[in-house]
């Protein structure tokens, strides 16, 4: 009888989804049936908040937000435009603000219209609800990773999917999908780092937190979630932002395309496109990558979304179209169903409309286009609820989400020095904190916080403790003292910097027992993060020095969103600690830290590099090592990195024995049994992260030098041994050939978890 509640609930259950997917096909093809052609092609549409909102220009609004009714009325009832994205002047609101806000446009959308059709509104809250005062701020991407932990992922996406709907927005922008290959570029802190098994993972545990176990997005604690950017966009040969990339299509499969593929099977219900171009075609008029893999391939079913302006850019920038009347033709028919277009909305639909007209876009790209978006907001069930309202989400910031954020934050600041054992710093000792980064919110949040670029934040996070202020409250305000040194420059660039007083601070370091050196970056993103030398500035590197001649132990403590260079300063310090952009609780998790009162368990989740021309991925090719040419020249190829990715040190000492393959000869079908033994030898507690690597040994394809296979994260009790075993079927031992299709060759693998390896023959 049990067996047959069971099977009955899971066909009923299967039975449930059919019906509701078959009724809102039904209801989004009846509608699609009723609209006339201007109302179609503005459901394409998607504008900036402020070219609806109160104030002088399109660009720029009045504060208090409020709703301009003329302006209003022209893009929502003449224009008929679908949707509205953002902010106003990049500024956090609060909930009720949103609420009525948003009430305002639904109004206009669907008291004002002929098919009363909701606006589906869209925001970009990556690591929390970015334009929402009072939201719950988790460590950035490339810090939740560090954790190598997905729950991480799924707690915050979660929290942020709740909270942005406290906000009344059922749309998220998140997560970024994109390989954090390249340290130079300016959004590598938005990835999940650069290996394309931890960014499938991580991507699917946040598209789980987003739109529920079940993909319900009609429920009002779940938002639709946005993957991005479709595809390769952080793989550019300059480094920089919204720049060519040339990725042959073997290493788009294998490397850039998977995370994209395991979300699409996890349901994602939207995609956004890569800004940049590939292989000289801008891909936002890809129609293979749109339509024959994402569509065709991959069975991608949602909504194809553009970045800001990106269809006005095959003209302006890419100059692959003659004039915006062709570039939108282009991007259209290569398969965009909405276009940001924040504020020439009326020359996109007017210029869509008249394409039509003239047979250029078909009324079946358009009709197809249509009925995504009006399915996607009938899943938001946004006809019969077109706004949250945030008095009924009682846990919005609240302890039980801050919790949430320490944790992530906690489990991702990762030791990478520790001479002598010097931490934890025990005691009643003197301690001097120091640097740029040791009193500011800003740099310990990064941008998309508060404002777009972070600039914001302290103005928003005030209750919330810097570095400085977590130490002082662990060690005593008697004990530490805090002089900067130097500090950002106040309105400059991200990059600006002043030298304040690094003589007091070296001053005060003799007085010291400890210095506390709080070094990194100020916050960017995109093109204004863009940079031209990867070593961190100057001035830090000047006072780093300078502390270093007191003789004082030094612990580093480095905050920042990619890896800056620090090869001339690293060997100065005493101890090393990367925190990345762990979130408006990340200095309390590094006071905790740095007293012992938590363990430190994160590894890095991209290559650290050493030197300006050494930024590789640990997947490198065996030709970037080589040695003597025999008889003739003398010279050296070498992979310099400062630390490797998957590296961290623990207050644990932990050691690997009894490595084990099942057996040595495995057919395609088969699936390893690999088992390892992990002992803590010392006595704390602590979590390790182990992790499984193959390497194919000889291909047709020069092979990766290793690849990560699997990896868990275990706890381990002081002075207690735990056995792990990892099964990987050997079909995932794949790369992509020269023809683009996936194969595993016969011949030797080797199989290494740590210091242990074992080779194994495949036929």
């Amino acid at each position: 009888m049990r067996y047959f509640i069971i099977l009955s609930f899971l066909i009923f259950s299967c039975t449930s989804d059919q019906i509701k997917e078959s009724n809102i096909d039904s209801k989004a093809l009846d509608i699609l049936s009723r609209m006339s052609l201007d109302e179609k092609v503005g459901q394409m549409a998607q504008i900036n908040l402020t070219v609806i909102a109160k104030g002088p220009t399109k660009w720029s609004s009045s504060f208090p937000l409020e709703i301009d009714p003329k302006k209003t009325r022209k893009a929502l009832v003449d224009f008929k435009v679908g949707s509205v994205l953002n902010t106003i002047n990049n500024t956090a609101q609060k909930p009720e603000t949103w609420f009525k806000t948003i009430s305002e446009i639904q109004k206009y959308s669907m008291d004002s219209t002929r098919m009363g059709i909701p606006i589906i509104y869209g925001i970009d809250a990556i690591h929390g609800t970015t334009y929402t005062d009072g939201a719950t701020m988790f460590p950035q991407q490339i810090t939740t990773a560090a954790s190598w932990n997905e729950e991480n992922a799924y707690n915050m996406a979660l929290v942020c999917a709740y909270e942005t709907r406290a906000s009344g927005i059922p749309w998220n922008f998140s997560p970024v999908l994109d390989l954090g290959i390249d340290p130079r570029f300016p959004r590598q802190f938005e990835t999940f780092g650069e290996d394309p098994l931890i960014v499938e993972r991580f991507g699917k545990a946040m598209i789980r937190g987003y739109q529920g176990d079940n993909n319900d997005v009609s429920n009002k604690y779940s938002v639709a979630a946005c993957m991005k950017h479709f595809v390769g966009y952080q793989a550019v040969i300059s480094g920089k932002d919204r720049t060519p990339a040339y990725i042959p299509d073997n290493v788009l499969s294998e490397y850039h395309i998977e995370p994209f593929k395991k979300a699409i099977e996890s349901g994602a219900k939207t995609v956004m496109i890569n800004s940049g171009l590939i292989n000289g075609v801008p891909v936002h008029a890809d129609y293979n990558l749109m339509i024959n893999v994402l569509r065709n391939k991959l069975g991608f079913e949602g909504v194809i979304l553009t970045d800001w302006e990106d269809i006005r850019k095959l003209h302006d920038r890419d100059k692959v179209a003659k004039n915006q009347k062709e570039a939108i033709k282009m991007a259209i028919n290569a398969g965009i169903d909405m276009s940001m277009v924040p504020y020439e909305y009326e020359h996109f639909i007017r210029n869509l409309k008249s394409l039509v007209e003239e047979g250029e876009v078909s009324m079946d790209r358009i009709d197809d286009a249509v009925l995504r978006i009006l399915k996607l907001k009938l899943e938001l069930d946004l006809f019969n609820n077109p706004v949250t309202n945030y008095e009924e989400y009682d846990d919005f910031g609240s302890k039980k989400h801050h919790q949430l954020a320490y944790k992530a934050a906690s489990e991702s600041i990762t030791l990478l020095k520790n001479n002598d054992d010097i931490l934890p710093i025990k005691g009643n000792p003197r301690i001097l904190v120091t640097g740029p980064n040791a009193n500011n919110m800003r740099t310990l949040n990064g941008a998309w916080t508060y404002s777009w670029q972070g600039d914001l934040t302290d103005d928003f996070a005030g209750e919330y403790n810097t570095i400085y202020e977590a130490v002082r409250n662990t060690y005593g305000s008697n004990n530490v003292r805090y002089v900067p040194g130097v500090s950002y420059r106040k309105g400059g660039s991200y990059y600006d910097m002043d030298e304040i007083n690094i003589q007091k601070a070296v001053q005060e370091a003799r007085r010291s027992d400890y210095i506390v050196l709080c070094l990194g970056e100020n916050t960017y993103t995109e093109k204004p993060g863009d940079l031209n030398d990867l070593n961190i500035h100057k001035l830090q590197s000047k006072l780093a020095v300078e502390l270093s001649k007191t003789g004082k132990p030094i612990i580093l403590i480095l905050n920042l969103g990619r890896p800056r260079l620090i090869s001339d300063i690293e060997p100065l310090m005493s101890a090393v600690v990367n925190v990345y952009l762990p979130g408006n609780f990340g200095a309390d998790a590094l006071a905790d830290i740095l007293s012992g009162k938590v363990n430190p368990s994160g590894k890095l989740p991209y290559t650290y590099p050493a030197y300006p021309n050494s930024l590789l991925p640990y997947y490198y090719k065996p030709s970037e090592v080589q040695n003597n040419a025999q008889g003739a020249y003398n010279y050296v190829g070498e992979v310099n990195n400062l630390y490797d990715f998957g590296y961290g040190l623990s207050y644990s000492d932990f050691k690997y024995s009894n490595f084990a393959v099942d057996k040595d000869t495995f057919n395609l079908s088969d699936t390893l049994n690999i088992g390892v033994f992990v002992t803590n030898e010392s006595d704390i507690d602590g979590y390790e992260t182990v992790q499984l690597y193959s390497s194919d040994l000889y291909a047709s394809l020069t092979p990766d030098i290793k690849r990560l296979r699997d990896y868990d994260k275990i706890h381990i009790k002081a002075g207690e041994t735990k056995r792990l075993t990892f099964s990987l079927p050997v079909s995932e031992l794949e790369f992509y050939n020269y023809k683009n299709e996936p194969v595993v060759e016969e011949g030797r693998f080797k199989i290494s978890i740590n210091d242990k390896s074992k080779e194994i023959y495949i036929k």
